[in-house]
């Protein structure tokens, strides 16, 4: 077992399964949370904002390993910033684990081009690193579906596909990467199968028990056509196990 692994994030969709996993293997657990949480065996928290800095120091204090989730659509690349600076100050910088985004190197949306400077920052820090891209979670589709069929007609831009992986699959693979030695840039993780947007509409709709009209329409700009080029899919690296249709099967009644 290594010294404790310290997880940003630790309270968020990703940040429960791989908590849980960690605990599984073992390990002790520190989790950064803004807000108090509970006491649990074997996992500490820590309050304190990556915003802000408030509590980073204690939270990276002797930790062997981070595993940096903590995000917002706003973009993290400041987040990462501060937690660098915190770890760097370390007699023995950590080795951090952080979870990006497939397309995040073609950065015309804002949120792709705060994953892409978060990366950078980590691979220029000095401090061991190790980076994953995954695609998009089922659990975040879900909640964008969920808000658009409250809608009478569902508008789904023309073009786009994702390809959804479940969070409790790449939390998976994160914690066999912080327990393993620093891999730098590693292969990316996606779902099974790739789906146009209309498609995953249709399939909510269907495991709800529910019937809109779903209308595709072209969106304008560039970001638009790198989406509609594909760049947030790897069809090469399919390796999820779990499919929409399973996920709403087990999810959605």
């Amino acid at each position: 077992m290594t010294a404790t692994i310290l997880v940003t994030g630790g309270t968020g969709t990703l940040g429960r399964h791989v908590v849980k996993h960690l605990r599984e293997a073992g390990q002790d657990v520190r989790v950064l949370s803004r807000r108090p949480q509970q006491p649990r065996e074997g996992v500490e928290y820590v309050v304190g904002d990556l915003a802000t800095g408030e509590g980073v120091d204690t939270a990276v204090d002797g930790v062997g390993a981070i595993l940096h989730l903590a995000g917002s659509a706003n973009g993290d690349d400041d987040k990462t910033r501060t937690l660098v600076q915190a770890a760097t100050s370390q007699q023995e910088g950590p080795h951090i684990v952080y979870i990006s985004v497939v397309g995040a190197d073609r950065p015309s949306f804002s949120y792709f081009a705060a994953k892409c400077a978060s990366e950078q920052i980590l691979t220029e820090s000095g401090l061991p690193w190790t980076i994953l891209r995954a695609t998009q979670f089922h659990e975040l589709l879900l909640k964008v579906v969920r808000g658009m069929a409250k809608l009478p007609v569902l508008p789904a831009p023309s073009g786009f596909r994702f390809q959804p992986i479940e969070a409790a699959e790449v939390a998976e693979s994160l914690v066999s990467l912080a327990l393993g030695q620093p891999a730098g840039r590693v292969p990316d993780i996606a779902g099974p199968q790739v789906y146009e947007m209309a498609d995953l509409l249709r399939e909510y709709l269907r495991a709800s028990h529910r019937s809109r009209p779903v209308v595709r329409l072209p969106l304008p700009g560039r970001a638009a056509r790198e989406f509609r080029a594909g760049a947030n899919l790897a069809p090469e690296r399919a390796v999820g196990r779990r499919t929409w249709e399973e996920f709403l099967a087990a999810r959605v009644s």
